[in-house]
């Protein structure tokens, strides 16, 4: 018999093992044939669902959409409560000024103090949307506004000139009271219920500021040696007034959960706040910044380096 080599040998048996292979039955049950129907069929099954997929991602779901109208809503509805009740707040002051029931230059200084602190007070009726400042923003920028176009006489409203002016002048509204609202607007947007930075330097700005004018010209004998146009009694009411205000509107934001405070420090800090707003006040600044510049902005740059910008 004559002999073949091995390597001949094998690849005749593997052959032949390859052509006589039947599928079991597990590999027909498995792995069933496949047709170019059941092929196509399968192709566009999946192209339908990735099509669908797709539709779901794109469109919001139905719980965040409530959720950002809910907050909308809110927002919308708190900005006019607290335009209305600024509206409310000047127009009951104006009355009582017209009834001579109180001066002029006293219902101004109290519309000064109360209006900032109201409406600062009203920053927990808006939402949790970061958007929420921007709503409340609007109320000092609509008297911004309001103020612009009076200041500038493009429409002369008699009244309002007479509440918010020293001298009675159209143009004193473009000074003071403007500089107030714009401080308002940049407390808000900037620091917003995130930082206590705000709290105290719109506290300082009205509550401070405010009850020193009101003290000063009722108390006022004695003068500053530096300054014979403030007095001691304007400074230091300015001083305990401001620090007082200051800590109750921190306690108040912190009822809601806004600032978490150890208030050793805090008490430490606000002192400082009120102390350096306090000298700065009281600096000689006839024809330099207003108050309503200078207070706002020296309180907001001491408690950054006190607070820093976060709670």
């Amino acid at each position: 018999m004559a002999a073949y080599p091995r390597s001949a040998i094998s690849a005749v048996a593997i052959t032949t093992t390859v052509a006589n292979h039947k599928p079991s039955l597990l590999h027909r049950h498995f792995c069933p044939p496949r047709s170019p129907f059941l092929t196509s069929h399968l192709i566009r099954n999946v192209s339908v669902d990735l099509h669908n997929q797709r539709r779901r991602l794109l469109r919001p779901p139905r719980a965040f959409a409530v959720d950002v109208s809910g907050h909308l809503i809110q927002d919308a509805g708190a900005t006019l409560l607290v335009v209305a009740g600024a509206y409310v707040l000047v127009s009951g002051f104006d009355n009582l000024t017209q009834r001579q029931i109180i001066e002029q230059s006293l219902s101004r200084k109290l519309v000064h103090i109360l209006s900032g602190l109201l409406y600062m007070g009203c920053w927990p009726i808006f939402s949790t949307s970061t958007d929420a400042r921007y709503f409340a923003a609007l109320v000092p920028l609509l008297n911004c506004a309001r103020l612009l176009v009076h200041g500038l006489s493009l429409v002369t409203n008699e009244d309002l000139i007479k509440s918010v002016t020293r001298e009675g002048k159209p143009e004193e509204l473009l000074r003071g009271p403007l500089y107030y609202v714009l401080m308002l607007i940049l407390s808000t947007v900037l620091f917003w219920r995130e930082s206590p930075i705000g709290v105290v330097s719109l506290s300082m700005m009205c509550g401070g500021d405010g009850i020193a004018d009101i003290m000063g010209r009722r108390f006022g004998i004695h003068k500053i040696p530096y300054n014979k146009n403030k007095s001691w009694a304007g400074s230091i009411s300015m001083f305990i007034v401001g620090f007082l205000i200051s800590t109750g509107m921190l306690y108040y934001f912190s009822i809601f959960g806004y600032f978490e405070l150890n208030w050793v420090s805090t008490i430490e800090r606000v002192a400082t706040v009120a102390l350096v707003a306090t000298l700065v006040e009281s600096l000689p600044t006839k024809g330099g910044l207003d108050d309503n510049i200078s207070v706002p902005l020296v309180s907001m740059l001491t408690a950054y380096l006190s607070f820093g910008f976060q709670p």
